[in-house]
């Protein structure tokens, strides 16, 4: 599992991204993941991009609850994550090339979605922050303006 982190793309920021030490939470529902997205647009569109990207970065704020954290990247810098609820380590990083475990490019299809959709569903594997395990993962992403803001869980 070490050896197949390190192998990853962008010098090992997917190994950060399993470092940020979590309790075990309850485990979330897709409906709740797409819940706090829209709570996080909404508080977007009240608030501001600068007092929401503020707000999203705190990793004991209102947008981190359960295993669910927003996350939001920027549509004009393509590739960089301007928010991350559970791990500021990998704030203002440029991910576009960031592949999974199986090579995808699940950054790029988040992207694609956001361009032509708007709001969708991506599937790819991600370190579980409380197992440490490659595992499965599904989020919800939706645009606003020129970022998009995202929410997953994990299916096991």
């Amino acid at each position: 599992m070490l050896k197949l982190l390190k192998n990853l793309a962008l010098g090992g920021l997917v190994g950060l991204c399993a470092t940020t030490a979590f309790a075990a939470p309850e485990k979330a529902t897709a409906a709740e993941a797409v819940a706090l997205v829209k709570r996080a647009v909404a508080f977007y569109k009240a608030n501001g991009k600068e007092k929401a990207i503020a707000v999203f970065n705190d990793p004991k704020g209102e947008f981190v609850q359960k295993e669910l954290y927003v996350f939001v990247y920027s549509m004009t810098n393509e590739g960089m994550q301007i928010a991350h609820g559970a791990n500021p380590k990998i704030v203002n990083k440029y991910l576009f090339e960031l592949r999974d475990g199986d090579g995808k490019e699940f950054i790029k299809e988040m992207y694609a979605i956001a361009k032509t959709k708007g709001s969708g569903w991506v599937d790819y594997k991600w370190p579980n922050p409380i197992t440490k395990d490659l595992d499965a993962k599904t989020t919800y992403i939706e645009r606003v303006d020129d970022v998009f803001i995202a929410a997953g869980i994990y299916k096991k």
